[in-house]
């Protein structure tokens, strides 16, 4: 399991940054402008990815870099709870 999770972790690492920017903030869009559950829906399976690579990467983050991701997720997390009720 630690080998996969490392594996796993090692292919985001060699991914374009940009490219993740962008198609995060294209999910982003798509998500606000859908209506109702499916927007909410998009974004709370964004904050369940995020909260897992999260967990993974959170022991050689400094605290502030956690406190700022951490407070980005709550607020994304909100979001999508607004947008499903």
């Amino acid at each position: 399991m630690q080998r996969t999770q490392s594996a796993f972790l090692a292919r985001l690492a060699r991914l374009n940054p940009t490219t993740v920017f962008l198609a995060t903030l294209a999910l982003v869009l798509v998500a606000f402008f859908a209506p109702g559950i499916i927007g909410g829906a998009l974004l709370l399976a964004l904050v369940a990815g995020l909260a897992l690579l999260m967990v993974r990467t959170w022991p050689v983050q400094p605290p502030a870099t956690r406190a700022v991701r951490l407070l980005a997720l709550t607020l994304l997390a909100a979001a999508a709870l607004v947008k499903v009720l």
